[in-house]
């Protein structure tokens, strides 16, 4: 694996949904243009989008998958990549929509594009299985890994306060600012469901590909706006 970019995935990112408060993430929206910046300077042959999803099972999305942000308020159409998708093909759940609009709005014409949604129940192993088979293939890859920390920060939080989110979202956010696979892969599953932390499986999908690859990171963005954990990063 070449490089990845760490990104959260609100749909508050997109400034028509957020309306009057997208001035409140505009430092958030440039760190995640800056982290694409070093997935395109990475020349990839190709670009794996991965985020949250439903179902136990990870479920691919082609190149041309098109997704709306028509259910949060804003007449926004966006499409993964280019191409066609196959007739009737479902889709992008919200947080692949989210990665489409980051390199839509970032102007990405690096390399092909394509998506996969990771259960937020995949269990540890699976993940680290998923990322070495995205790892393993001949062409060289980059990741966009979209993914929330606890979302229990405050007490104006969607799952109120909870004193173990701080401390797990620390952990988190200096795994993915030193490229730390380990400490990634070690993140419980269990604790993350219970703090509404929907990036642990796609973290853990981005362990399992970068383990071995000698990646250095850099934390580029670590707040908390409305309680949840936003964490940038980019790998190289």
């Amino acid at each position: 694996m070449l490089a990845a970019a760490v990104c959260p995935c609100p749909p508050l990112l997109q400034p028509q949904v957020a309306a009057g408060a997208a001035a409140e993430l505009a430092a958030l929206r440039e760190s995640c243009a800056a982290a694409l910046d070093t997935l395109a300077e990475a020349r990839p042959d190709r670009l794996v989008v991965l985020g949250p999803g439903a179902g136990a099972e990870p479920t691919p999305y082609p190149s041309g998958t098109p997704g709306s942000f028509r259910g949060f308020g804003a007449a926004v159409d966006v499409v993964l990549g280019s191409g066609t998708p196959a007739p009737g093909a479902a889709p992008l759940p919200a947080s692949l929509a989210v990665g489409a609009w980051l390199l839509a709005d970032h102007g990405w014409a690096a390399c092909p594009v394509e998506g996969l949604a990771v259960g937020t129940g995949c269990p540890p192993a699976r993940c680290a299985e998923l990322g070495a088979g995205l790892a393993a293939g001949p062409a060289r890859t980059a990741l966009l890994v979209l993914g929330d920390g606890s979302a229990c920060r405050t007490v104006k939080a969607p799952g109120y306060l909870d004193e173990r989110a701080a401390p797990f979202d620390a952990l988190a956010a200096e795994a993915l600012g030193t490229a730390d696979t380990a400490a990634l892969a070690g993140l419980d599953p269990v604790l993350a469901e219970e703090l509404g932390a929907a990036g642990r499986a796609p973290w853990q999908v981005l362990a399992g590909a970068a383990a071995g690859a000698g990646l250095a990171g850099k934390l580029l963005y670590d707040e908390a706006p409305y309680g949840v954990g936003y964490f940038v990063a980019a790998w190289s």
